[in-house]
């Protein structure tokens, strides 16, 4: 029996099947702001059993790349709303995937110019966010070098992170996820050779996960537990994350706290393809063992691998990326055996209008009369 089709209940929202579309930044809104194109954009995947949005910075700071539409201001909100309000009309459900990039930010982008914040004073090495260079043209800059973070300055992210969930909800969302993995901000924190803090936020395990695990317990607090996910990258190198001693440990004590607070789910976004660290042989067995809900993957899956995953019991669900983004329909594809289109990668970020974006057909009987 194919699993991948079944339909999944998360908590109190029932998922039309197991396929998750993962979360991809696209760069199309000019102004940071979702527009009609964007809530065309997902309407059009709300085949998906659940979709989990672009990361949707929280707050100006939280920025790292233009042209990316955030979730903290009333405009960004309401072209939200019509995202909601389109995927819900086609029976789809809908995370928010809230972000705070930390280092990996330019001055360009900083509330006046301020540098970037991150656990620590030490510049991602061969990195670049997406701004205005000095030719006047939008593109790869490197990163500024980040000031850290003060005890106090924690806070005061997290209380962006709270009202980033707040406005998600009210515009319709049926969730967040915490953006937890990827080099961005958590995972600065979490990493023990780059956080060299002295203060409640870094030194042991306990005291790194701390950031993630308050913001969490806050965020949890406003809109409910079972409303939040999180995203973690465990053995990641993206952006300058480096090896540390206690990893593998640290990361099943993150399960371990996940786990004691019930969260929505856990989504690991496994980068093994481009340059993450190969985990323990006993890491995933240890790490489920620890951490028994929900449990979203993405990792290059394909219809078999996905479906392989599920059966053998390791996921709950699984996360696709690209395959959404040349195939709107891609559950139906996957479903009934159509071939698979291929994306254009020139029009994967930045560009404006529908090419690249929504002008994608799903499958029809015309395109199996050419086949």
């Amino acid at each position: 029996m194919t699993m991948l089709f079944e339909p999944y209940d998360l908590g109190d929202r029932r998922l039309a099947n197991r396929v998750v579309m993962a979360p991809m930044t696209r760069a199309r809104a000019p102004q940071e702001i979702p527009d009609a194109q964007t809530a065309l954009y997902y309407r059009q995947r709300a085949g998906a059993g659940l979709i989990v949005t672009e990361g949707l910075p929280v707050s100006e700071e939280a920025r790292g790349y233009l042209y990316v539409p955030g979730i903290f201001n009333d405009a960004q909100q309401a072209g939200w709303t019509q995202v909601t309000d389109a995927v819900h009309a086609e029976g789809g459900r809908i995370f928010a995937q809230l972000w705070h990039v930390g280092r990996v930010s330019h001055v360009s982008l900083q509330p006046g110019g301020a540098a970037p914040v991150g656990p620590t004073g030490q510049a991602a090495a061969d990195v670049t966010a997406f701004t205005i260079g000095d030719d006047g043209k939008a593109g790869p800059v490197p990163v500024s070098t980040p000031r850290p973070l003060s005890t106090g300055d924690v806070a005061r992210v997290t209380a962006d992170f709270v009202r980033a969930a707040r406005r998600a909800i009210d515009a319709g969302f049926d969730g967040i996820e915490l953006h937890g993995a990827n080099g961005y901000l958590f995972e600065q924190f979490i990493n023990g050779a780059l956080n060299d803090r002295d203060d409640r936020y870094g030194g042991s395990v306990e005291n790194r996960l701390r950031f993630l695990m308050e913001t969490i317990d806050a965020v949890a607090a406003e809109i409910g537990m079972e409303r939040a996910g999180v995203r973690i990258s465990p053995f990641g190198r993206l952006y300058d994350m480096r090896p540390f001693a206690d990893e593998a440990e640290t990361w099943v004590q993150a399960a371990a706290a996940f786990q004691s607070r019930r969260l929505a789910y856990v989504h690991l976004s496994d980068q093994l393809t481009i340059g993450a660290e190969k985990m323990p042989e006993t890491f995933a067995a240890d790490f489920c063992r620890t951490y028994r809900g929900t449990l979203i993957a993405a990792g290059g899956f394909d219809r078999h691998s996905g479906e392989a995953a599920l059966q053998a019991g390791q996921l709950d669900l699984i996360a696709v990326g690209r395959g959404f983004i040349a195939n709107p329909d891609l559950v139906e594809r996957w479903r009934h055996g159509h071939p698979i289109a291929e994306a254009d990668r020139a029009t994967f970020y930045g560009t404006s209008g529908a090419r690249g974006y929504t002008d994608y057909p799903v499958w029809s009987a015309d395109m199996e009369a050419a086949a």
